[in-house]
């Protein structure tokens, strides 16, 4: 079973919504995939009491049942864990942190975002997880994001993911239905974005791209 935990000290970066695309996204490749929100919020899980399927499931726990729901997924044969964090709790994103086969770090171009990710850096560093800060948000034009990446990479030291999504409107529409923007415009750029970074994410946690694929006929991760 693979960990991939999302976590950002800072709130309003799209932990939330990047975490239901992913979890999404590798269930409709055929991975049993569990969401944990760990966020008081519960937006996570307001979004799946709207969904209307059951699946992917996302459980609302207290960090103090992370462990024990860990191996209770890992009994159930559970494949992916995706945890999606509160911000400004670093005891909890540090035990996310410890726990993760790589850590996603959602980050908007902006420079507040970038200024308040030194804190996150540095939890990052504590535990020296695999770890990539993924840009959100990027405007369609201009080169705002390359600048943000550069100074990432630069700056914080942190690794900076080669798929950014873009600022684009179904990813918040389709929430509100209980959807993601791959279900609701499955041929859409946003659809495209997710696909691109499960792909990526695939890579890093050394799972193929489709479940049961044969060996050779889907990318196998190089971790």
């Amino acid at each position: 079973m693979k960990i991939i935990s999302l976590i950002n000290q800072k709130g309003g970066v799209g932990k939330t919504t990047l975490a239901l695309h992913l979890t999404t996204a590798f269930h409709h490749h055929g991975y049993n995939t569990m969401l944990l929100d760990l966020d008081p919020q519960s937006s996570a899980s307001e979004w799946y009491d709207s969904r209307g399927d059951e699946f992917p499931p996302v459980r609302s726990i207290q960090p103090a049942r992370l462990d024990k729901t860990i191996d209770q997924a890992r009994e159930i044969d559970t494949d992916l864990i995706v945890l999606d964090t509160a911000p400004h709790t670093e005891v909890t994103a540090l035990a996310a942190a410890r726990l993760a086969d790589l850590v996603i770090i959602p980050c908007q171009p902006k420079i507040m975002d970038l200024r308040a990710m030194r804190r996150t850096a540095d939890l990052i560093r504590l535990v020296k997880a695999p770890a990539f800060v993924v840009l959100n948000g990027v405007p369609h034009q201009g080169t705002v994001a390359d600048e943000a990446a550069e100074s990432i990479e630069t700056d914080l030291g942190l690794g900076v993911a080669p798929v950014r999504l873009g600022y684009r409107v179904a990813y918040d529409r389709s929430l509100i239905a209980g959807q993601t923007a791959q279900e609701l415009e499955p041929q859409g750029k946003a659809a495209q974005e997710i696909e691109a970074l499960y792909m990526w994410a695939c890579q890093h946690v050394n799972m193929l791209a489709q479940k049961g694929a044969e060996n050779g006929q889907q990318i196998l991760a190089r971790a």
